[in-house]
């Protein structure tokens, strides 16, 4: 048994409202510089839909993530190692700019400089790539909120798994959101593509970076991820993907899209695993064992001898005491309701969700019955296949029944605790028919509904003593050249750690200026730029109020009175 420590994510698809503002944070901490105008670390999908990038999940078209070869092994989709250098150069199997979209900003400056005239002047959408004129066509949410259109979800690969007829039924019964970010893979299949070793998963912790010195931007991680979360900036000519927000991570504190979370759907904890376990559990033959297999992996924190043998492998006891109290372990392993996204790809993601309940409750209250009676409830996940299939697609491989129970124990949780709020004693039946027992389900409703900010992110902050080993990794990260997330202004991680001028409130000028400049930022209008999204309300910075007067010594011909 080797025991190692795992950052890991919970998300609850049913709180999530679609409002992106996880998204919008994420851009702006990491993502708001040249070169990554299209690149989304976290984005929202509608779903069903078409993701973003378009169709990421069709792996016939972009061999992204493992498959088993006829003697049982894993092997990388896109092809061994031969194959891997016969294209080195010009790797094909990568979405194009039309699959993401084509970023672009209004030119602002046409309003505010155009002279009087009989109509109104227009801020055209302009190129971010090209600085020319552009029909605005998709986007990274272009789909968003259009789970019943025609248009777009036939494009979905997920759907196309499932019948005509439940296409035809899903438009009018079912969405929900899907908030994306980088899997940090137990079995990364973008380390394993990587020709350079750039892309490394941490020791202590196991998230997964880009070393940006070693980065030679093949591409081939692109290819290799199955879940396209690995981008490559065309202006420095690397890869880029989500880091976890190592920087918070390390002193203690959630992620960036945690942090903001409107529904507060989001859970961040340590998880132990026995990392020998992990080759022969992406290798199982069948993929609707892979979920089993996952959860076989991890360790019980609670275990004696777990505790030991993961202290005699350097992790500190502060840390297994972490992974004890950690939302992770009991929302997979001890509740069993989260599942991974699509672990066929053979990857071992650590981003789990647990699947929507809302949509089967909403149609049993639209027959007028009670949405909250068990019997109503389970009898609805019984007949309701049309979600339930979708929603194996993505998380069990197409394997019905873990969503089917899952669903179930949401459900019951909904039904005992009604009781409990009504002032009735609780049915201990409802739990006792989804393996669970009244403990249980308060301890579940408890995570779920009420965990306060301290029960939702236990997160370990690092050892003062491991502090030069995590500095040389944050070089290896580089985020401090120049115009990074690590360069200039304050930001999500304090002074230093943000943009001076967020992408989103420049105009079409000034970004073309800086794109076009040497550097990833253009100081040279600096002294006479007021941001007030960055200013702290310390201070008066120069331009941002009229000059003082001295009433005391009022100037020649000044009226004193």
């Amino acid at each position: 048994m080797r025991v190692m420590a795992q950052m890991a994510m919970v998300m609850n698809l049913d709180k999530c409202i679609g409002c992106h503002t996880c998204s919008v944070t994420c851009k702006q901490a990491w993502t708001n510089r040249s070169g990554t105008e299209y690149v989304w670390f976290n984005n929202v999908e509608t779903r069903p839909g078409q993701g973003y990038p378009r169709t990421y999940q069709d792996q016939d078209t972009w061999q992204g993530g493992w498959t088993l070869t006829k003697r049982g092994r894993l092997k990388l989709k896109a092809g061994g190692r031969l194959k891997n250098l016969a294209t080195i150069f010009a790797s094909p199997k990568m979405p194009s700019m039309s699959d993401y979209y084509e970023p672009w900003t209004y030119d602002y400056e046409s309003l505010t400089t155009a002279p009087a005239q009989q109509h109104t002047p227009v801020a055209r959408p302009k190129s971010l790539l090209s600085g020319k004129d552009m029909n605005i066509s998709w986007s990274a949410n272009w789909d968003d909120n259009l789970a019943g259109s025609t248009e777009i979800v036939p494009g979905d690969p997920v759907l196309a798994k499932v019948s005509d007829k439940v296409k035809l039924e899903f438009e009018q019964t079912f969405m929900f959101y899907l908030p994306r970010i980088c899997e940090h893979c137990l079995n990364p299949a973008c380390a394993a593509s990587c020709p350079s070793g750039a892309i490394y998963k941490r020791e202590e912790d196991g998230i997964v970076l880009v070393d940006q010195d070693a980065c030679r931007g093949w591409r081939k991680c692109v290819t290799g991820c199955p879940y396209k979360k690995v981008y490559f900036n065309h202006r420095t000519g690397k890869a880029e993907k989500c880091t976890f927000c190592f920087p918070r991570i390390e002193v203690g504190l959630p992620t960036v899209c945690a942090e903001t979370c409107v529904g507060r759907l989001r859970y961040i904890g340590l998880v132990l695993y026995d990392a020998d376990l992990v080759l022969a559990a992406a290798s199982v033959p069948d993929e609707k064992d892979l979920l089993r297999a996952q959860r076989d992996c991890f360790l019980d924190p609670h275990d004696p001898t777990v505790v030991r043998a993961a202290e005699a492998a350097g992790i500190a006891h502060d840390w297994v005491l972490a992974a004890q109290r950690s939302p992770i372990w009991s929302l997979i392993n001890d509740y069993e309701v989260a599942l991974p996204l699509h672990p066929e790809y053979r990857t071992m993601p650590m981003v789990w969700y647990i699947p929507p309940l809302s949509p089967v409750v909403d149609v049993v209250a639209e027959t007028g019955e009670d949405a909250e009676d068990p019997g109503n409830l389970f009898a609805a996940i019984d007949t309701l296949r049309i979600p339930v299939e979708y929603l194996a697609e993505l998380f069990t491989a197409g394997d019905p029944v873990p969503v089917t129970n899952v669903l179930r124990r949401l459900a019951a949780m909904r039904s005992y605790m009604r009781e409990i709020n009504m002032g009735r004693e609780p049915e201990e039946s409802i739990a006792t028919a989804v393996g669970m027992t009244g403990a249980d389900i308060r301890g579940m409703y408890r995570l779920l509904a009420l965990a306060k900010y301290d029960e939702r992110y236990v997160i370990p902050p690092t050892h003062a003593e491991q502090a030069h080993g995590l500095e040389e990794l944050a070089t290896d990260c580089s985020l401090d050249y120049d115009g990074g997330p690590g360069m200039g202004g304050s930001g999500p991680f304090g002074e230093g750690s943000g943009s001076q001028t967020p992408l989103a409130v420049e105009n079409f000028a000034a970004l073309k200026t800086r794109q076009r400049s040497d550097f990833g930022t253009d100081p040279a209008d600096k002294a006479a730029r007021v941001n007030l999204l960055n200013w702290d309300g310390n201070g008066s910075p120069s331009g941002l109020f009229p000059e003082r007067r001295d009433t005391d010594n009022p100037a020649d011909g000044e009226d004193r009175s």
